[in-house]
């Protein structure tokens, strides 16, 4: 076995601690600016146009933001217009202390995002492919770094940069006749929206090779099968499934410290990507951020005098 220089291991020391300073970093640098509450109900829709709804839940589940995509007559597929407006939607939410949890939907039955508007993209010049894949890689990743859970709700056909959406979510629930893969490969380009990173990632490298090397499409068993998606639902009648299993896992996470998840999330996602004594580094310095916050002290509190505690997010 060889062994480092004491000067690489020096480098690598050096590298872990800085590491580590980037997350701490990263963590003062979340913005949690207020913003006025909604009224009751679905009351704060995006007021440009309806492509993409965005839906601030109320009463027991205050603290859910939808995001409904709506463009049927494009099978959901992701226009310029679209990616504005995603991009749009998360730049607010992720500044927003009021937000808990956001599920990402469509409203249209029978998709949920059949990936790149391909009648848009035939219209384009070939020197603004590039650029706008790129935004749209950019937008999903914004997506995929949300200070908050994620949930992708897939009730339908989610095929190229809808899986790479979906992706992009903590946590992936389909109904079991949802069809998901990324097809790319069959119109000889490769997936351009993080799916060649976060598929391996989400199932492993080499199924993830075979399915991308395939453009195979899965259905919802399928998919849970292979770990694609953590839960997998019959339709029902009204075809959203899906998003009522991603509500009622939305609700679960509610009732925990704000600040916890947020830093639970970070920890994790920071250290699935470094080696475990680097990883628990990072979770450390993670921890650090809960042990002043008001929230750890009521949430002693509230175990004391045996009552749910009244987190926050301080």
């Amino acid at each position: 076995m060889a062994v480092a220089a004491p000067g690489a291991l020096g480098a690598l020391r050096a590298g872990r601690v800085r590491l580590v300073a980037a997350c701490c970093a990263r963590l003062g640098s979340v913005a949690w600016a207020g913003v006025p509450a909604p009224r009751r109900g679905y009351s704060s829709e995006m007021k440009t146009e309806d492509e993409l709804r965005v839906r601030h839940l109320e009463e027991e589940n205050r603290g859910i933001v939808v995001l409904g995509i709506n463009r049927a007559y494009g099978k959901n597929s992701l226009s310029k217009n679209l990616i504005k407006m995603l991009s749009k939607a998360v730049d607010s939410l992720k500044s927003d202390k009021k937000v808990r949890t956001i599920i990402i939907r469509s409203e249209v039955p029978g998709i949920f995002c059949a990936g790149a508007d391909l009648k848009e993209r035939a219209k384009m010049h070939s020197s603004e492919v590039g650029p706008f894949v790129s935004k749209i890689r950019a937008v999903i990743h914004d997506i995929a770094n949300l200070p908050v859970p994620t949930i992708a709700a897939i009730d339908g056909l989610a095929l190229g940069g809808g899986l790479e959406l979906a992706l992009a979510c903590d946590i992936r629930v389909a109904a079991s006749s949802a069809k998901m893969g990324l097809v790319e490969t069959k119109l000889a380009i490769i997936p351009g929206g993080g799916g060649t990173q976060r598929l391996p990632r989400a199932i492993g490298m080499s199924l993830a090779k075979e399915l991308i090397f395939s453009a195979r499409v899965l259905d919802g068993q399928e998919a849970k099968a292979v770990g694609l998606i953590s839960h997998v639902l019959e339709q029902n009648q009204e075809g959203d499934a899906a998003y009522r299993k991603a509500l009622d896992l939305a609700r679960e996470f509610l009732p925990q410290g704000p600040v916890a998840m947020r830093v639970a999330k970070l920890a994790i996602n920071q250290g699935m990507e470094v080696d475990l004594v680097t990883g628990l580094a990072i979770e450390e310095a993670c921890y650090a951020q809960t042990i002043s916050t008001k929230d750890r002290l009521e949430g002693l509190l509230a175990f004391k005098e045996k009552r749910p505690p009244r987190y926050k997010g301080e």
